[in-house]
């Protein structure tokens, strides 16, 4: 029986500014039969910070030390190998980092940078790339629901870095192994009392049935019929929406 619940955020609880109808409702209804809820998310177009404020103004009670990010993890490994990066980010995001040396960098590190993924940044990182830098990614995702429909995240232009200073990136948020090890290590939970909730089959849930979780896909958000193919373990939940996620959860299903 799991005890606690990781719930990715963009797509499965809200999008854009909205919240998903019956998505506040379902966190509480966690809560109140009590279970430990974290909010575990490649989320990289905005500091913690800037996100907590987001998500509340919208309606949801989150605590700052609830939040588990990608950025968080990619700070940590910063910071324990004395890098000095590049911010490939969006503007939102540098504050996380802002503690960091920057000068001379020996790291590139991307985001969601949206409209700041200009030529001008990619091609400064791919020269400091091409002298040794070392890139490191806060995922792989290669979209994500926005308010006017599905919009590019920072894989594709992980991959563009890649191919072009022939590379390879240090992914250091979903579906990677570290990353769900290090938030299962966060929050004191082994990943059998763990369900995982989410809208990515292959980040959200894959990544996390790998890591040794339940996983509950949510059709809502970026999901698209057929997605379900893309879990790539066995035994993965697939549920309307977030409302439904947590009414099997609460059933012990």
């Amino acid at each position: 029986m799991s005890s606690c619940v990781f719930i990715d955020l963009s797509g499965t609880l809200h999008v854009g500014r909205q919240p998903l109808p019956g998505a506040i409702e379902a966190v509480e209804r966690l809560r109140n039969a009590g279970y430990r809820v974290r909010f575990v998310s490649n989320t990289s177009s905005k500091s913690r910070r800037r996100l907590l404020g987001a998500l509340q103004k919208i309606g949801f009670d989150i605590a700052y030390d609830e939040l588990f990010t990608a950025p968080l993890v990619v700070h940590r490994y910063l910071q324990h190998h004395r890098l000095r990066p590049f911010l490939l980010v969006h503007p939102d995001l540098v504050e996380e980092f802002t503690d960091l040396p920057q000068n001379d960098p020996d790291a590139v590190v991307v985001g969601c940078a949206l409209e700041h993924f200009t030529y001008a940044n990619l091609n400064r990182a791919f020269r400091l790339l091409k002298q040794g830098a070392r890139l490191i990614a806060t995922g792989r995702t290669a979209c994500f629901e926005g308010k006017n429909g599905l919009q590019l995240d920072a894989g594709p232009f992980v991959a563009a870095l890649e191919y072009a200073a022939d590379t390879e990136a240090l992914v250091l948020g979903k579906p990677s192994a570290g990353f769900f090890e290090t938030a299962m290590e966060e929050f004191s939970c082994p990943g059998e009392r763990i369900t995982m909730i989410g809208d990515d089959a292959a980040s959200d849930v894959g990544g996390a049935m790998a890591a040794g979780m339940r996983g509950i896909l949510v059709q809502t958000g970026k999901y698209r019929p057929g997605d379900e193919d893309k879990i790539g373990q066995p035994g993965a939940i697939v549920v309307p929406d977030m409302a439904a996620a947590v009414e099997r959860i609460l059933r012990k299903e």
